[in-house]
């Protein structure tokens, strides 16, 4: 298993992305679209919000349900009911140990990044 972290300054928000295995991973978008998709109800709505073509969360949401033992979003076509799509109880299992994941991490890296971010050059990274 690997772990990606990207810091993002000057505001230091940290990201984590998980990689498990040699393909398999979960990042914040990927939370972001099943953290979405289980609020709104549509794939397309999720992506909206995120600011994501519907072709890209469609496949990030098969990317996903590929990955797992289960499948994390099941997906209901458009008809005479309307369209539709739904976490399962994989896919809120599998949001709920990334956010707990992604809430340690960030308590661990920020005791010690302020050291770190105090060790860098202003304008570093500004292409100067």
């Amino acid at each position: 298993m690997k772990s990606t972290v990207k810091i993002s300054l000057p505001d230091e928000k940290t990201r984590f992305r998980v990689e498990i295995k040699h393909a398999v991973a979960i990042g914040p978008g990927k939370a972001d679209v099943l953290e979405r998709i289980a609020g709104t109800g549509s794939l397309a709505e999720a992506g909206r919000s995120l600011g994501m073509s519907y072709q890209r969360v469609w496949s990030l949401v098969a990317a996903m349900n590929a990955d797992f033992v289960e499948p994390l979003v099941l997906k209901q076509r458009g008809g005479a009911a309307g369209g539709g799509a739904q976490l399962t109880p994989t896919g809120e299992q599998v949001l709920k140990i990334y956010r707990l994941i992604e809430r340690d991490a960030q308590r661990a890296v920020s005791k010690r990044l302020p050291l770190l971010v105090g060790l860098i050059r202003p304008e570093a990274g500004t292409g100067r």
